[in-house]
């Protein structure tokens, strides 16, 4: 198949220097396919959220420490980043559906096993498997989505981060509610409903299966590189078990094995990167100018969302003396703002370079992360959490946008999953690093120390300049700056 074929987007850079892909006259409306695919996403991220008010009942009712049931939320963030790298490599024998189905079903039974499981040990494994599920669920619903005409890609990304950025911001008040009526089980079996909703996606079946790989890419249809992927899932775990250490009563032995493990992966990576150049992490494509610097960008930025979104439920409380049903209502206004977000990116892409909107964004969740840090009471918490919600939504569609503009025409789902598992491990790196330094210094320092990181990305966004960006060139169709 040609790359011509298999791109399926308007001109743009490709730094390989292979010729740009007219635009396809068949592809999917991107406002109908991203309802399609925000829809699928709905449950994955409601179950970021919901499970953390639901954890006190889970400790009494296993009869755990309440440090232990930080796992339950660890384990999700873990799983669902390692997988998507490995939904990306399955991207090139597979088509976005057949992903998406596999994953929805890996969602579910993971789901159904975490809420029905007897003991706390059997429900984080449940917890892992559901989390694998969502990561590659993911990589297929963005897969879909960048696979479109850039305009189009550009509005379903933005109507699949306004529902994931709903949908998480709305997590402690179903979570809340659910539990307050039907039981801390069925908070963890929420994810469930991904099937139905893969039900009512079959109607855009073809659509689907059209934007999917089926061919081969630069060498890239080998075999799965398991060395390569097994070091990065253990540099990955033990970063997040190390900021999680002082939570959940590791002890010092058992911390400087993890730390041992950690480096020694990220040596392994290294290596394993300069060995094999189409490994699980392809050379070429984290190579790319700009390719890090995104990904770094929009991990940044979600460690400062998910670190806000972990505390605020319980600083709400505190301020009010209310429970989480109360904190969850007054956090809808915040997730509210996800749907202004998703809307208003396209126009600030139609204006701005997609850097220039990531920096903005950066200093919006900047701005949102110190707000609840440094004010009291509910309003001041309920803005700041907002404006880390306009950053989150808007990342993901600028920056998820910007991949296959960084790379190849035959890395797209490559990078795209390699960027979602960077922004995927931004979100489990921030609740992690606020719930560590909650137990060392006051939560108001704490999240000021997690400030630092989307200001680091507000700060690459600003210094960084790829040859690869640049600003849209005139839409034949239009008339108009795309």
């Amino acid at each position: 198949m040609s790359q011509h074929t298999r791109q399926g987007t308007t001109p743009q850079t490709i730094p390989s220097g292979g010729s740009p892909a007219p635009e396809r006259t068949d592809a999917p409306d991107g406002r109908r396919l991203g309802l399609t695919l925000g829809m699928l996403v709905l449950p994955m991220y409601v179950a970021l959220g919901a499970p953390s008010v639901a954890l006190p009942a889970i400790g009494r009712a296993l009869a755990v420490p309440f440090g232990a049931t930080a796992w339950i939320l660890a384990a999700w963030s873990l799983t669902s980043a390692l997988a998507m790298p490995v939904a990306g490599r399955l991207l090139v024998r597979w088509s976005p559906f057949q992903v998406l189905v596999a994953g929805v079903v890996a969602l579910a039974a993971g789901s159904v096993l975490a809420g029905a499981g007897p003991t706390l040990s059997v429900v984080i494994v449940g917890r892992l498997i559901g989390g694998a599920g969502a990561g590659a669920t993911v990589i297929a619903v963005f897969a879909a989505a960048t696979a479109l005409p850039r305009r189009q890609r550009i509005r379903a990304l933005g109507i699949i981060a306004a529902a994931s950025a709903t949908a998480s911001g709305c997590g402690t008040l179903l979570g809340g509610a659910v539990t307050a009526w039907f039981g801390w089980r069925a908070v963890l079996a929420i994810p469930v409903l991904a099937l139905p909703f893969l039900l009512a996606a079959l109607p855009s079946r073809r659509a689907l299966t059209r934007s999917g790989s089926g061919c081969e890419r630069n060498g890239s249809t080998g075999r799965l590189d398991i060395v390569g992927a097994a070091v990065l899932s253990v540099l990955a775990g033990s970063l997040i078990t190390l900021l999680q250490a002082h939570s959940v009563g590791l002890s010092a032995p058992v911390t400087l094995v993890v730390a041992a493990a950690g480096a020694l992966a990220a040596v392994g990576l290294w290596w394993r990167v300069r060995s094999t150049p189409d490994g699980f992490v392809p050379r070429r494509v984290i190579a790319s100018r700009g390719f890090l610097a995104a990904g770094l960008i929009g991990g940044t930025v979600f460690a400062g969302y998910y670190g806000v979104l972990f505390r605020a439920p319980s600083l709400i409380e505190q301020a009010t003396g209310g429970g989480p049903l109360e904190a969850g209502v007054l956090l809808v206004p915040a997730a509210a703002c996800s749907v202004l977000a998703g809307r208003l990116v396209g126009t600030l892409t139609d204006r701005f370079t997609g850097w220039q909107v990531s920096a903005g964004l950066a200093a919006l969740t900047v701005v949102g992360v110190l707000v609840v840090a440094i004010f009291t009471g509910p309003i001041p918490i309920v803005v700041g959490t907002a404006l880390t919600v306009c950053g989150f939504a808007g990342a993901q569609a600028v920056l998820v946008s910007l991949a296959p503009d960084l790379v190849a025409a035959d890395d797209r789902d490559t990078a795209q999953s390699l960027l979602n598992f960077m922004n995927a491990l931004g979100g489990g790196i921030g609740p992690a690093a606020v719930a560590g330094l909650s137990g060392i210094v006051p939560v108001p320092v704490a999240l000021a120390v997690l400030a630092a990181l989307p200001l680091a990305g507000l700060v690459l966004s600003l210094t960084r300049r790829p040859i690869a960006d640049r600003r849209p060139e005139p839409d034949a169709t239009r008339g108009s700056p795309r």
